[in-house]
């Protein structure tokens, strides 16, 4: 099913039983920081990127290893190369994703993020290495900018896909047939937003937390924050512009944000990732967040 009605939604949601063993990921993928620098095409319809700043390429690296080690605590990371020639590689769960033995591949809306669909090594380790059947989504016609557009529910295999200029609704149709979802939520981001993972996300199917400002309609993100009570987390504007709404789950008891989200919250919202069973980890990310994403648009997501 998929829909714009909200209570259509929850109601078949009720029924979908959490199931712990596939709402987090069994390893997860990161591409490399290399020669990165600010895409001026990316900058059209990305609010967050830092466009009077630059990049320093050595920090980001060392900031992206920091990531990757402190993520391989709680689960397999494999880092692919980057390549000056696509600059915002660094963030690859928009243009590669997966679902059990499904490689998904999604259409980017700029020419300089399409480039990096074309990838043979990533599309390689998945078809021949790991014998995952691909979806070149890359070619149809809706663009679909994969879970940067479309946070998954894993546990209730269920989606909420924000329609902004990187995710239409044919580009929604099309994610969620290649996911294989039983139900996805469609509603539109507020103008200047341009993906849902900065907005929203859902920790293990236990926890969601939300940025409702980022939601063209407030009537969606409280039927998402209602559904998940009590462990339901709004954020204000300047959580948001820290990213604090650009978290993941990688293991059933370990949450990561960037450094910055992490101070940007309450006492309070921090207690509600230790009342849901998490343990909030923070990875400075400076350099890299000048690029318009933070550590969830890092992070590659192997089911």
């Amino acid at each position: 099913m998929i829909t714009r009605d909200p209570s259509t939604f929850f109601a078949f949601a009720a029924h979908c039983t959490p199931n712990p063993v596939r709402a987090v990921p069994k390893a997860v993928f990161l591409v490399a920081p290399e020669g990165m620098s600010l895409a001026v095409e990316s900058a059209q319809d990305n609010a967050y990127m830092a466009m009077a700043d630059t990049i320093d390429p050595q920090r980001a690296l060392a900031e992206h290893r920091a990531l990757a080690k402190a993520l391989s605590a709680y689960v397999p990371v494999v880092t692919f190369p980057g390549d000056p020639e696509t600059p915002d590689a660094v963030f690859p769960n928009n243009v590669f994703a997966t679902a059990p033995g499904r490689l998904v591949i999604g259409h980017m809306r700029h020419p300089v993020r399409q480039r990096e669909a074309e990838r043979p090594d990533i599309r390689g380790f998945f078809v021949r290495a790991l014998g995952y059947r691909e979806i070149d989504l890359s070619r149809q016609r809706g663009v679909a900018e994969l879970t940067g557009s479309l946070v998954i529910d894993r546990a209730r295999n269920i989606g909420y896909c924000g329609l902004s200029e990187r995710c239409d609704e044919e580009g929604a149709a099309a994610m969620h047939a290649a996911f294989d979802l039983d139900a996805t939520l469609v509603f539109d981001l507020a103008p200047g937003e341009y993906h849902t993972n900065v907005l929203l996300q859902v920790y293990g199917g236990r926890l969601a937390v939300a940025c409702p400002d980022g939601f063209a309609d407030p009537a969606v993100v409280e039927a998402v924050l209602r559904f998940h009570a009590p462990h339901a987390v709004p954020l204000g504007r300047e959580a948001r512009l820290a990213y604090a709404g650009n978290g993941i789950a990688v293991s059933d008891t370990a949450a990561f944000l960037g450094a910055r989200a992490v101070a940007a919250l309450s006492e309070a919202e921090r207690g509600a990732f230790r009342d849901a069973g998490f343990t909030l980890h923070a990875v400075p990310l400076p350099e890299i967040e000048k690029a318009g994403g933070s550590l969830r648009c890092c992070v590659g997501e192997v089911f």
